[in-house]
């Protein structure tokens, strides 16, 4: 391709050569494939030239004449095409950042060719011819250049003449042709199956390596990675020099040839062989320096061949890399050109000596492994003839010279394309009938059998329609359907395969057979019937299903049963006089016709009459199976429809009878009847029907049904004799031909949860340990050897009422009356109990028995308070209920106990006391409780309003009552109380509580006054009178280590003490004191000490009074005792640490 770059109307003239393709991504977002020759103008945005994608085998190089920048894309090496066919256009390129900066102009945009999205596919797809073949440089010291490709057309060869386009023969376009069609099916398939590129992307192109050549192995038919396309040699390594070239930014010029080596000396060369597109170009390999060192046979050397399009002053373009050694012959692979030509790679590596012959072998086509020698020669080209179409071939390759035969290189399974089959033999005609053919043909001789055949069969009706296909498929055969009777049709088939359709064969014209006959028109008698004849006249059938009827049957039946028919006339006239006949006598008679179709339809008459039904099987209870033949007359017409009827008997013994009825009707000749009694007997008889209707009926077939289970038992009687016991009779059912074994009872209260109570031979059975009036439910089966008949009706029964049940439960009442005196647990006891089953009488009372006491009768209640029992004791009890119908049993006897009396109530003592808080204390006994006590205590405090509150209650025996106020007086009472009861309330106790002391004051200040170093003033914050007591303040002061002592007492805030030592230290505290009216002072707590440092003596005197220094300032301070703790622990765990760390080290290590 050739790219002419014009920068100042930014517009990009490509020139795409002959056997060459260019994709460009158009405005919609569709990618274009165009192939040459062909010029698509491009319009560039920022003036800059799109980077070129250059295919493997193939260099770019810029050329810039005249302001125009052209880019060629030349050859790298030599291809070469014999045989007058041209390769395959070049797969496009990927699509990638750049291109979509230059978009092609539509007005001068060249209409689009066919774009196809690669070439993957299995081997075969396509002729070897098509595919580019991209070989790796190879290493010869003579170097043919040829294969250029033109260039522009101002570009010239070196003769003067422009190089001749390449045109593809007959052949050539024929498959390229078919090669399009797969390659367009293979698209479609590979989108709808979604293993295949995604919908309008571009084709990927080759991965271009300079370094590492694909080897021989890895070409399979001339397709790069044994027949998996292009596209598998893209799929690795992504990150090549080519595609890493695509990335840089537009404007920059990328070359694809490789870096030239510099030589120390320059080199002769010669040019001989000058041919039309070549020539050759040889040299003398220079010579090294003595000092070097290195031997020329172990080094070798690369040569980098440059050429010029444009004379002697033109720019060099370099073409080809060579890379001398010597040592023996080496073999390449074996390029591919057509379906039946086999080429020989370029000029192998001859390692010093020039290669005299080669040899090449194949297999023959048989696959065995054996190769025979084809070819021995100096050409690099030879054509194998006289293959088959559609088969492998395997080749291999070995090269002689001087030094001797290389290796053979690795073999290249090769595969023919197929040819279009030759027309096959006209069909033939398998079987006709009335409304299809069966034809069948041969496959064509002259297709391999490997071929994939297919046939197209061709029919003409003879309606001016001409041949219209009616199959298309691989088979050898084919019934034609839907056709018309007695017609002649032509036929036709060819064959077609991938590679085209064959001409049709010749004509074959087949008829379809005759259809048979309709029946003649109803025969009627001619003339006067005479004693012993008469004269029977027909006409012809309206249908005669398309051929002449060639004779009549006349069959005559004597009487009208229609059993036997005699032969009475054949011919093809249409009447007859039936002669020889009995004076008297009915007789029927039939015509029908024959054809080359067959024969007319009988007329038909009623069947014959049939066997009697025979039993299958032996017959069950209730259903019998029956089975029958055909009757021996079938009346002319096949039998349609049987109909059994069936004449119920009674039970064995009885001569009543029942009516007829019909128990089956169809086309069966077996039938199972149902719905039968059994141990009965009936009888059976069949008859048959055809068109002409029903036959005799057969004679009757005695059947007994077998015994079956018994008939369900009437309802039964039940008859209470008392309410605890019932008896239960029933009457005998029908046994239906089985003697009745046992009989089962079931009894229950309600109908689902019923268990048998009897099972036996008897009629009658007494139920036992019932309750009074209770609904029970009753229902009585039979069985016998047959198996278990139904139940009967369920019978509803109640039991008789009766006296109420006894008491089951009796219990204490724990949330019975508390208000006393209806209610003391000492000398009470509440009982309740659950009110027992009254068996159908209402309970109307109760009586409680005492054991020694009078018992207590009590109303309808569940629930009753005895009173005046004495306090902890126990008491027997035990509870009878009554109804009208008497008294019910006692319950079981139950043991309560009556609760002692309640406790006293303790004194309440105050043992500690406070301005807010009072500590009460109350009988004898631990503060704290324990979980076997027994007594507990509820603690009351009188309110405001003069009602008591509950304060505690609980076992303690101290309580501690807070939040009061000062010199206030609290009223308290206490009561004791356990399981017997509460006691009655102490007396009521008054505690005060006393006055409030003042609250402490915060560290005082201490200063020194100014101008006088003796004297220092203490000041603190003042607190307020509590409830009209005033405040007095009392300052307390220590010298050194000696006590405190009373240095101010007063309603002062400050204080300034005189005589100060100048070298001593001094400590200050206050404390407030509430001055009561009624009462003496109260002292509260001392404020925190404040300590006065001594006065430095080095400070000169007007430091000391003009500088007042603030009391606890001294750096000597001595250390408190929280400081001495934090120290000791800190020191003690470094130790712990320390020694820890020893044992690890010196120990366990």
């Amino acid at each position: 391709s050739v790219f002419d770059v014009c920068f100042s109307p930014q517009v990009i003239l490509v020139q795409v050569n002959p056997g060459e393709a260019f994709t460009i991504r158009r405005e919609d977002g569709q990618f274009q494939c165009i192939t040459g020759p062909a010029q698509v103008p491009m319009m560039s945005p920022n003036g800059s030239v799109p980077p070129i994608y250059v295919p493997p085998g193939y260099v770019s190089q810029i050329i810039e004449e005249n302001g125009v920048r052209r880019v060629l894309v030349l050859p790298q090496q030599p291809e070469f095409h014999p045989g007058g066919h041209s390769p395959l256009h070049h797969p496009p390129p990927p699509p990638h950042a750049h291109l979509p900066a230059f978009i092609p102009h539509p007005a001068m945009l060249p209409p689009p060719p066919h774009l196809y999205t690669g070439m993957a596919g299995g081997v075969g797809d396509m002729s070897s011819q098509y595919i580019p073949q991209y070989h790796p440089a190879h290493i010869y010291s003579d170097v043919c250049v040829s294969g250029l490709l033109p260039v522009s057309a101002d570009s010239h060869s070196p003769h003067g003449r422009p190089p001749p386009f390449v045109h593809r023969d007959e052949r050539a376009s024929k498959t390229y042709e078919r090669l399009q069609k797969k390659l367009k099916e293979r698209q479609g398939g590979e989108r709808g199956g979604g293993g295949g590129q995604m919908k309008d992307s571009p084709p990927p192109s080759p991965q271009k390596s300079r370094s590492t050549p694909p080897s021989m192995d890895s070409i399979y038919n001339g397709v790069v990675g044994g027949g998996k396309g292009l596209e598998a040699e893209l799929g690795q390594g992504q990150t090549s020099t080519t595609a890493k070239q695509m990335e840089k930014e537009p404007g920059d010029t990328y070359f694809s040839n490789p870096e030239p080596r510099l030589i120390p000396s320059c080199v002769t060369l010669q040019v001989t062989d000058i041919q039309a597109k070549g020539a050759v170009l040889s040299w003398v390999a220079p010579s090294r320096a003595e000092g070097e060192g290195v031997s020329p046979s172990l080094e070798p050397l690369s040569y980098d061949v440059s050429i010029s399009y444009s004379g002697k002053d033109g720019k060099y373009t370099s073409i080809v890399c060579v890379c001398v050694c010597t040592t023996g012959p080496g073999m390449n692979g074996m390029l591919i050109e057509s379906n039946q030509d086999v080429v020989l790679p370029q000029a192998p590596c001859d390692n010093g000596s020039k290669i005299q012959n080669y040899t090449l072998q194949w297999d023959e086509g048989k696959g065995t492994g054996g190769y025979e020698q084809c070819y021995y020669g100096p050409q690099k080209q030879y054509r194998v003839t006289k293959l088959s179409p559609a088969s492998r071939y395997s080749f291999r390759l070995a090269a002689k010279n001087d030094m001797g035969i290389s290796e053979f290189s690795e073999t290249v399974d090769l595969y023919t394309s197929c040819s279009v089959p030759s027309p096959p033999l006209p069909p033939e005609l398998v079987k006709a009938g009335v409304t299809w053919l069966c034809l069948t043909w041969q496959r064509p001789s002259t297709s391999p059998k490997e071929d994939d055949i297919f046939y197209s069969l061709e029919m003409d009706e003879d309606e001016g329609y001409g041949f219209q296909p009616s199959y298309d498929g691989d088979e050898l055969s084919c019934t034609v359907k839907n056709l018309h009777r007695s017609t002649k049709y032509k036929f036709r088939v060819a064959a077609y395969n991938t590679e085209g359709k064959s001409n049709p064969s010749q004509v074959a014209e087949f008829t379809t057979c005759p259809d048979r006959p309709g029946g003649p028109c109803r025969p009627v008698i001619r003339g006067r019937v005479l004693p012993n004849s008469f004269r029977l006249a027909w006409e012809p059938p309206k249908d005669n299903g398309g051929a002449e009827v060639t004779k009549y049957v006349v069959e005559i039946s004597e009487g009208l049963s229609g059993v036997s028919w005699e032969l009475a006339y054949s011919g093809p006239a249409m009447e007859h006089v039936c002669e020889g006949l009995k004076p008297g006598h009915s007789y029927q008679t039939r015509v029908y016709c024959m054809s080359e179709g067959g024969q007319s339809p009988t007329p038909a008459v009623p069947p014959g009459q049939c066997q009697p039904p025979r039993v299958v099987g032996k017959p069950k209870a209730r259903e019998v199976q029956l089975r029958w033949g055909p009757p021996c007359v079938g009346g002319g017409s096949p039998v349609s429809v049987y109909s059994v009827e069936v004449c119920g008997a009674g039970p064995q013994g009885s001569t009543g009878q029942e009516e007829v009825r019909e128990v089956y009707q169809g086309s069966e000749v077996d039938c199972t009847v149902g719905s039968l009694l059994p141990g009965r007997t009936y009888s059976f008889r069949l008859r048959a029907a055809n068109k002409a209707g029903y036959g005799p009926l057969s004679e009757h077939c005695e059947v007994t049904m077998g015994p079956g289970a018994p008939e369900p038992c009437k309802a039964p009687h039940i008859t209470c004799k008392s309410p605890t016991v019932a008896v239960v009779s029933w009457e005998a059912p029908a046994c239906n031909g089985g003697v009745i074994s046992e009989y089962r009872v079931e009894w229950g209260a309600a109908q689902g949860t019923m268990q048998v109570c009897f099972s036996g031979a008897s009629l009658t059975h007494e139920v036992k340990g019932l309750l009074p009036a209770t609904n029970y439910f009753c229902r009585v089966q039979a069985v016998n050897v047959a198996g278990v008949g139904l139940f009967s009706e369920a019978v509803l029964c109640q039991t008789p009422p009766s006296v109420p049940a006894a008491v089951s439960s009796v219990h204490e009442e724990e949330d019975g009356p508390r208000t006393p005196p209806l209610y003391s647990p000492s000398t009470c006891l509440a009982v309740g109990w659950e009110p027992p089953c009254d068996h159908g009488a209402e309970i109307s009372s109760y009586l409680i028995d005492l054991g020694e006491r009078q018992s207590i009768s009590v109303g309808p209640v569940t629930k009753y308070i005895i009173q005046h029992l004495q306090p902890d004791t126990s008491y027997r009890i035990r509870i009878q209920a009554l109804n009208n119908l008497g008294s019910g049993p006692f319950s079981h006897t139950f043991k309560l106990k009556t609760k002692p009396l309640p406790p006293q109530p303790p004194r309440l003592e105050c043992t500690a006391f406070s301005h807010q808080t009072l500590r009460l204390k109350w009988g004898d006994g631990p503060a704290k409780a324990t979980p076997s006590d027994a007594l507990q205590y509820q603690l009351q405090t009188e309110d405001k309003r003069g009602r008591f509150v509950s304060l505690y209650r609980g076992p303690c025996h101290t309580h501690k009552v807070q939040r009061l106020n000062e010199c206030t007086s609290y009223m308290f009472r206490i009561q004791a109380f356990n399981e017997a009861g509460q006691g009655p309330f102490s007396t009521v106790y008054t505690f005060t509580t006393p006055r409030s002391p003042p609250a402490p004051i915060k560290a005082p200040r201490v200063e020194r006054v100014e101008d006088m170093s003796s004297v220092c003033e203490v000041s603190w914050e003042p607190l307020l009178p509590m409830k009209g007591d005033p405040i007095i303040y009392t300052v307390q002061s220590m010298m050194g280590n000696s006590e405190y002592k009373q240095v101010y007492k007063g309603s002062a805030t400050s204080y300034q003490m005189p005589g100060l030592q100048p070298n001593s230290e001094y400590r200050f505290r206050v404390c407030a004191i509430r001055q009561c009216q009624d009462a003496p002072e109260l002292s509260g707590p001392y404020s925190p000490t404040v300590t006065l440092s001594p006065q430095r003596s080095e400070l000169s005197a007007g430091s000391v009074s003009s500088v007042g220094p603030r009391a606890g300032a001294d750096p000597a301070r001595p250390l408190t005792d929280e400081q001495w703790a934090a120290l000791i622990i800190m020191l003690c765990a470094v130790i712990s640490i320390l020694i820890a760390f020893i044992i690890q080290y010196f120990v366990i290590k």
